[in-house]
């Protein structure tokens, strides 16, 4: 059974359990995901986040590396290049190790995320059953209307959004370079890699592998790294520490067989449930016709 709260209000049964958001896209970078758990609008951007019902911080966050592999593909309304998506079985030559970020939530507000994700209303909660049994549920047809739960940690599932077809099968297109910066910081962000590594890790990526310039994408990360910051609000910068929603300091633990990491507390999802055989995080944007998102996340 589905609840309907109006935004703003957190209900009871929001808080009984659990889950990780999977972040993989622009969504690395807190400031990014800050729109969906708080609502506003981005600059350079039409539309309005809700936010979350329960608006009370996330209860940490942590560095994650999922199994599977991140591709590019489609066209974004938003940065007018290839959007992300993850595929936990990968295909054949494609690189495996995702580098995630884990943002702890209730599963009220993990089911206002989606709903923000899917251009759907907020304020209705989900049933997780299929997705924490099966590994995934498709609640629609859209670009990230495939929910996929992407290991454990700690004690709880790491759930994330993608598209429903086989990665085999779809097209490859490069990402815009805004798009790629935002990645490279959120991944400077979480996980406290130098650019040089950032690089390493996009450049293997497909859509961008044999596609970007090697010397280009490591101008385009050393320019986003050494900003710091690339979303904005007026002239007030949105990733401020100060406003900050997700607990600092968080540690991933142990996830599956993977190790704790020494910085950002990164767990290693390599034992934990994967999803169905074949078959992604993303999310930003201005607004969009239809349904699904078309959010990098």
């Amino acid at each position: 059974m589905s609840t309907d709260r109006p935004p703003g209000q957190a209900g009871q049964d929001s808080t009984e359990s659990l889950v990780w958001y999977a972040a993989y896209g622009s969504n690395l970078l807190e400031a990014r995901f800050r729109f969906y758990a708080r609502g506003g609008t981005p600059t350079g951007t039409t539309r309005a986040y809700p936010g979350f019902r329960d608006r009370r911080p996330v209860v940490r966050s942590a560095a994650l590396t999922l199994p599977g592999c991140v591709y590019f593909s489609w066209e974004s309304r938003v940065w007018g290049g290839g959007m992300a998506f993850y595929a936990p079985g990968g295909r054949a030559g494609w690189p495996q190790g995702v580098a995630a970020r884990g943002y702890l939530l209730t599963t009220g507000q993990f089911a206002d995320l989606v709903a923000q994700e899917m251009h759907r209303p907020v304020g209705t909660d989900l049933d997780l059953s299929r997705v924490l049994r099966d590994g995934r549920d498709t609640l629609g047809d859209g670009r990230y209307e495939t929910l996929v739960r992407a290991g454990d940690l700690d004690g709880h599932p790491i759930l994330t959004c993608t598209a429903p077809w086989d990665p085999a099968t779809v097209e490859l297109r490069s990402p815009a370079p805004r798009y790629v910066g935002l990645i490279a910081t959120g991944l400077h962000e979480t996980h406290g890699w130098a650019s040089d590594r950032i690089a390493g890790y996009l450049a293997g990526l497909p859509g961008i592998e044999g596609i970007w310039d090697r010397h280009d994408l490591n101008v385009a990360v050393d320019r986003a790294v050494s900003h710091g910051v690339v979303l904005r609000r007026g002239s007030t910068l949105v990733s401020d520490p100060a406003e900050a929603p997700c607990g600092t300091g968080a540690s991933a633990g142990r996830a599956g067989s993977g190790d704790q990491a020494a910085t950002g507390g990164e767990g290693q999802v390599g034992g934990g449930e994967e999803a169905g055989a074949g078959l992604d995080d993303g999310g930003d944007g201005a607004d969009q016709a239809g349904r699904g998102s078309d959010h990098p996340r």
